[in-house]
């Protein structure tokens, strides 16, 4: 094993190429990072993980495997999140997802935060993630289907919905109740079967891609520019981390 990636539902099973030396996890919570680097990798990647039902993955994991060599790589969800706060400290970020919250275009994680299944029906989704949702929007637009006000509209629709429901159906249905005319409506419903865009998935694709060409590579390990602090709260998680897999 030289690199691994923790993914669900932006690339789900069905979705992923096998690739020699590649080992996929499935969606991260606190510690899955730390253990996974104890193996020593030469890459992690990092596109979902949990937000509620379970802590969510620390910085201070992220930064110990980059402390120790290991090139870590995030996009799409919380990758992308996690990268655009600890890029100064050498987390690499791929993807649009990424590029907009390092530059503060988006800030909020509801932007990628969805409702979805197990790995047994192949994480299948039933809401849309808002960022998926402004690249369909913006497509639309570009394309002539709908107009700067109906774009700004559906958007600021979109946003208002709670993560957890926010489908197209919703989102016109609100549309429609704010005073979108029918017709402008009806348009964009029939060009979104074959005009939305995945954006998570795509920006989860390019990860890989990166992370490929990166093993095909004889690239030295990650060198990092600060020194990790080994504080009390850490080596404590940490010794829990540990303690919590031992038989």
């Amino acid at each position: 094993m030289s690199a691994v990636i923790f993914a669900g539902p932006s690339l789900p099973p069905s979705a992923r190429p096998t690739i020699a030396g590649l080992e996929w996890r499935p969606p991260l919570c606190r510690g899955d990072l730390y253990l996974a680097a104890l193996q020593r990798p030469r890459l992690i990647g990092v596109v979902d993980g949990y937000f509620e039902t379970m802590p969510t993955v620390w910085h201070k994991e992220i930064l110990w495997a980059l402390a120790h060599g290991i090139h870590v790589y995030g996009a799409a969800s919380i990758g992308a999140l996690r990268a655009s706060e600890l890029a100064d400290f050498g987390m690499t970020g791929i993807g649009f997802v990424y590029r907009q919250f390092r530059s503060g275009g988006l800030t909020d994680d509801d932007e990628v935060a969805v409702l979805h299944g197990p790995a047994e029906v192949d994480y299948v989704t039933v809401s849309e993630a808002m960022v998926n949702v402004r690249s369909t929007v913006d497509c639309a637009l570009q394309s002539g289907i709908v107009g700067p006000k109906v774009a700004a509209i559906l958007l600021s629709t979109a946003k208002s919905v709670f993560y957890k429901d926010r489908t197209y159906e919703l989102i016109l249905e609100r549309s429609a109740e704010r005073g979108l005319a029918s017709k402008e409506l009806e348009r964009f419903a029939d060009w979104l079967p074959r005009g939305k865009i995945d954006q998570k998935r795509l920006d989860a694709e390019e990860m890989v891609g990166a992370i490929a060409r990166h093993m095909k590579t004889d690239a030295p390990p990650f060198e990092a520019s600060f020194e990790f602090a080994h504080t009390f709260a850490w080596e404590e998680a940490r010794q829990t981390i540990e303690q919590s897999t031992r038989p």
